[in-house]
């Protein structure tokens, strides 16, 4: 597999964003290796809150969450998931599916960082996949938080305004991550905070990965993606991890995900699933204290 490494110069000037990153080589299972990035924060003998971003984003969605975390007393790991961030991107969009991207995260959970009572906050593709490394190990994981995510498989009718990004992704010529974001958010951004997000992709040829990803979701049984889905689906019927669904009141992607997960996984029943106020797709930018603070409250509580 041919892969692309963003150079480190296309991250200075970050707006909000100064933690260092770490790296972990895993192994691909094509027999090569990737260099997965991520940013820890917080006390070494703490409990892990992880932190996974979807599409378009990277670590630098979870800026505002992190201190927060942090102050309660969490050790918070925020991945960049291989083709995003400072991690390598495969350059080819056939590269990306989704069994590999629950193994390359599997490798840099489990196989790299040995992490274990985790509390997953995942988001978008972040859940999806991570709820993919927890139907592999259960027992790794203490609390799960999704948050406007979910798991399509097959049988999910997407709303028309999916259907519309996912032909702006695949079509545009000259696809700029930073035009995609103000769709995603109800806040105006800040140039900088813009600029942040087109940093991992100085041109079209890292952009596999982003690109590569509405394809992904499956919107017929037979998709490709559908029977894995379905699998985990099977495994999460059957577990009883405390499970908060915590989506933004402005959700459209995903909205209809939330009640089929809380209908159907035991570790849901008997919580009070919040909608966070004033936020659109991209919660973390609009509104990521306040879900920073429904975390701490759901771990403290269960």
């Amino acid at each position: 597999m041919r892969f692309l490494r963003t150079p480190d110069e296309s991250f200075t000037d970050l707006s909000d964003f100064d933690f260092s990153p770490e790296y972990a080589t895993i192994v691909d299972d094509s027999g090569g290796s990737l260099r997965m990035a991520y940013v820890t924060a917080g006390p070494p003998a703490g409990p892990v809150v992880l932190l996974l971003h979807g599409e378009p984003t990277w670590s630098f969605l979870y800026r505002s969450m992190l201190p927060v975390l942090v102050n309660a007393g969490f050790r918070v790991i925020a991945p960049d998931l291989v083709g995003f961030g400072r991690s390598d991107k495969p350059a080819e969009q056939s590269d990306h599916t989704f069994e590999r991207h629950v193994q390359w995260l599997g490798a840099l959970l489990f196989e790299a960082l040995d992490l274990r009572d985790v509390t997953l906050l995942g988001h978008d593709w972040g859940g999806a996949f991570g709820l993919g490394v927890v139907a592999e190990e259960p027992g790794r994981f203490s609390h799960l938080i999704m948050s406007n995510t979910g798991i399509p498989n097959g049988h999910t009718e997407m709303p028309q305004q999916w259907w519309d990004y996912r032909r702006t992704i695949e079509t545009s010529p000259d696809l700029r991550i930073s035009a995609l974001i103000p769709e995603l958010v109800q806040k105006p951004l800040p140039p900088a905070t813009l600029a942040a997000y087109d940093a991992p992709f100085p041109d079209d040829s890292y952009k596999a990965g982003p690109r590569a990803m509405p394809g992904l979701v499956p919107t017929a049984p037979d998709h490709p993606t559908a029977a894995a889905a379905r699998r985990i689906w099977t495994v999460l019927s059957e577990l009883h991890i405390p499970l908060l669904c915590a989506f933004s009141d402005g959700e459209v992607f995903t909205k209809p995900m939330a009640a089929g997960m809380i209908e159907n996984f035991p570790g849901a029943a008997g919580h009070d699933h919040p909608d966070i106020p004033e936020a659109g797709h991209l919660v973390q930018e609009d509104a990521g204290p306040a879900l920073a603070r429904t975390a701490v409250e759901f771990v403290r509580a269960y």
